[in-house]
């Protein structure tokens, strides 16, 4: 039922992209603009970590004891990850129930499938009490649907890379132009390290709109401590953490990113909440090891699978530095991603550090890019006997039955391949 009503809203207009506030603000104020009833906003926008900064900002929040809505995107499973509702996921009728208001109120008016589900989200959000509304941006900022809240109590910027070119802008400056569009006037913005022309544009925007910028590396640092420790120096604290959860030097930055948002906005946080949160942050298929289901089952002894799905250079850069500590066995990949991503950027990262690829492609996309195509690309970027094959499945097969050494299976290219793999998977 609810995958029914989630097709007929896809159909409301015939691109699946078009970014623009006009309609999703004429479709709100005929919902009574549950977006002027929400709690304490914090709004994330940037190419690549929004995801684990949103993640670290609840898991801390809750573990302080209060109750978050959030709002993400895109779901891996299920339509439901996406909006989480005073820390619970709805079920399948109360996503029917709302989904469906918000189409009687649009009407037959033309309205994208991400800007009407995100009304619908904030709708929920509205009628259930909560201390703070996370919103993680869908694409850019600037004219992304989330983009309505007049005054979040602040605002996260995280890092800025090359993606989605055919809607942001072909450079780096113009992305970030429209990632800085999630600036307001006088509310705070915390900001990753950048690229120099990138920091330029949101620091001019900043200062148009007198947003005080909280930057990485100038006004909040994460350090490495002592025995692995994370420390977070702020504005007013400084703290000696466990490292957070999941896996990567990258994620201790992205939760430096949530607890300079959090110093400025929950100044009293206490310091068990942020341990205790740290300890239990979880967003899957971002190096996620997967210990059980039907794929894992297929390993011998001594060997690991995990799972992925950075799909552009940037966050191909990011987790290349975390395979570089994985010197004890050989790392084999199976890779599949769409058409419209940068395969010979993503493989320039990740190629050096794989003893061999396989090519897949992702069941059920249009865009996907044929594990063909990816094959020739690896080929051409020095990893002997890339192939393509039918599935996941058959990879991993390929590689436990070719008489290989133990070693670590890494399922990567696109939050698409993972959501497949994480539903066939269990």
């Amino acid at each position: 039922m609810i995958d029914r009503v989630l097709d007929r809203l896809s159909r409301l207009h015939p691109k699946i992209i078009d970014l623009s506030l006009g309609r999703v603000l004429r479709l709100l104020e005929r919902l009574g603009h549950p977006e002027q009833r929400l709690p304490t906003v914090i709004h994330v926008a940037g190419t690549n970590g929004k995801g684990s900064t949103v993640a670290t900002l609840r898991a801390i929040l809750e573990a302080a004891g209060n109750r978050t809505h959030v709002y993400t995107s895109p779901h891996l499973v299920r339509f439901a990850e996406r909006v989480r509702v005073a820390g619970r996921l709805l079920d399948d009728g109360e996503l029917i129930a709302l989904l469906e208001e918000a189409e009687r109120a649009n009407g037959n008016l033309p309205i994208t499938f991400f800007e009407i589900t995100t009304a619908a989200a904030l709708l929920a959000f509205s009628r259930e009490p909560a201390d703070y509304c996370i919103l993680e941006t869908g694409l850019g900022g600037r004219l992304d649907a989330t983009n309505v809240i007049d005054r979040p109590a602040v605002t996260i910027i995280t890092p800025i890379g090359l993606d989605h070119q055919q809607f942001l802008g072909d450079t780096l400056t113009a992305i970030a132009a429209e990632k800085a569009g999630i600036l307001k006037a006088g509310v705070p913005c915390v900001v990753a390290s950048q690229e120099r022309e990138v920091m330029t544009v949101i620091a001019d925007r900043a200062h148009a709109l007198g947003a005080p910028l909280i930057v990485e590396g100038r006004d909040f640092h994460v350090e490495q401590g002592e025995q692995d420790q994370m420390v977070f120096l702020g504005g007013s604290a400084t703290w000696e953490l466990p490292p957070p959860k999941l896996p990567g030097e990258f994620q201790r930055h992205n939760a430096g990113f949530a607890l300079a948002a959090l110093e400025r906005i929950c100044p009293d946080l206490p310091l068990e909440a942020v341990v205790d949160g740290l300890g239990r942050v979880d967003w899957p298929a971002r190096l996620q090891r997967l210990r059980h289901g039907p794929l894992a089952d297929l390993l011998p002894a001594g060997w690991e699978l995990w799972l992925d799905g950075s799909h552009n250079p940037h966050g191909a850069q990011a987790v290349a530095r975390y395979l570089d500590t994985w010197s004890d066995r050989p790392t084999l990949a199976i890779m599949g991603m769409l058409t419209t991503k940068d395969v010979d950027g993503v493989l320039a990262h990740l190629a050096p550090r794989f003893q061999a690829l396989l090519g897949v492609t992702i069941e059920g996309e249009h865009n996907a890019l044929s594990g063909r195509d990816i094959a020739i690309h690896a080929a051409a970027y020095g990893l002997p006997h890339a192939v393509s094959v039918a599935s996941v499945e058959a990879g991993v097969r390929h590689y436990v039955e070719g008489g290989l050494p133990p070693s670590r299976i890494l399922i990567c290219g696109s939050l698409y391949l993972a959501g497949t793999v994480l539903k066939d998977n269990g």
